[in-house]
């Protein structure tokens, strides 16, 4: 069991799993402007910790300048920005599945993610790591896109929208080496709460000047209770099972085991949704396993 909890790589896949389930719970949700759902699900999170777990307060001493200015940039790249321009993006796209969006944030997150910790933390690509990383990162191309088909008929604001994917991308894929290098000196939940309450901020400066504060008392009775089941699965309990894992795991390894989130998110589309996996799907999660399996198996290699 104490194998079983030190190995990082896994709580990682189990957090993608359950950020995969967001897209179903989030359906409620879609009248409401992408900030304020945002700043919701971040004061909620926010909350419960501070009520529920409360040991972590003390922790908050022990932070440096640098340290509050990394996890800054994370609550405002992966919980603030990242999201809105990423749903903004998706928008543009009538939420098309297999848009230019979606493999354009998908495909360079990864790659963000590698590139980032290599440079703020120094860690070494292995020729081993660099070939079935890229194996990972191409297989979720033919998982993500049903018969290799990408739908480039969006709409005049195609451009906008692939601009907006991109941006997204980098901050969600630089988010997992800035958060690396927090977690090395400060606790999960510490980290945790201070990522939601700075991004419920964040979320807030980005909401005022939209004039969208009227949407936040608005709040319907099955939205509010989406928020509270999204806070205890997809959002604060995710995200601390995600930290508990990526402490324990490289960034880079970390930046390959999150192509779960995209490949459960089409299981999740065969299961819930009854829509058919294609050949090319099929064999694009065999070869994702096969390539998660050989870059976390000696993960803890320099």
């Amino acid at each position: 069991m104490k194998k079983l909890l030190a190995f990082g790589p896994l709580f990682v896949i189990i957090a993608a799993m359950l950020w995969a389930l967001d897209g179903v719970l989030r359906i409620s949700l879609g009248t409401l402007p992408p900030a304020v759902t945002v700043f919701y699900s971040d004061l909620f999170g926010f909350i419960a910790l501070l009520v529920i777990v409360k040991t972590w307060v003390g922790d908050l001493k022990k932070m440096t300048k640098k340290e509050w200015i990394a996890i800054a940039i994370v609550a405002l790249f992966s919980e603030a920005l990242g999201t809105i321009l990423y749903t903004t993006a998706l928008q543009m796209t009538k939420f098309l599945p297999y848009s230019v969006v979606v493999i354009l944030e998908q495909q360079l997150q990864p790659i963000f993610g590698i590139i980032t910790a290599v440079i703020l933390l120094k860690e070494k690509i292995t020729k081993d790591f660099f070939i079935w990383a890229a194996v990972a990162i191409l297989s979720i191309y033919l998982v993500t896109f049903k018969n290799l088909q990408v739908d480039l008929q969006t709409g005049s604001q195609t451009i906008v929208a692939a601009v907006l994917a991109v941006s997204s991308g980098i901050m969600w894929g630089s988010s997992t080496a800035i958060s690396k290098y927090v977690l090395n000196k400060i606790k999960v939940l510490t980290v945790t709460a201070e990522r939601f309450s700075l991004g419920a901020f964040f979320a807030l400066l980005i909401i005022i000047p939209q004039n969208h504060t009227q949407s936040l008392f608005h709040l319907t009775a099955t939205q509010f209770w989406t928020l509270i089941v999204i806070t205890f699965s997809t959002g604060m309990v995710a995200t601390a099972i995600y930290y508990y894992g990526l402490k324990r795991t490289p960034a880079r390894v970390s930046s390959i085991c999150e192509l779960t989130f995209p490949a459960a998110a089409v299981l999740i589309d065969y299961f819930y949704y009854h829509n058919a996996l294609s050949f090319t799907q099929i064999v694009g999660f065999l070869i994702l396993i096969v390539s998660m399996t050989q870059v976390t198996k000696n993960f803890g290699k320099k």
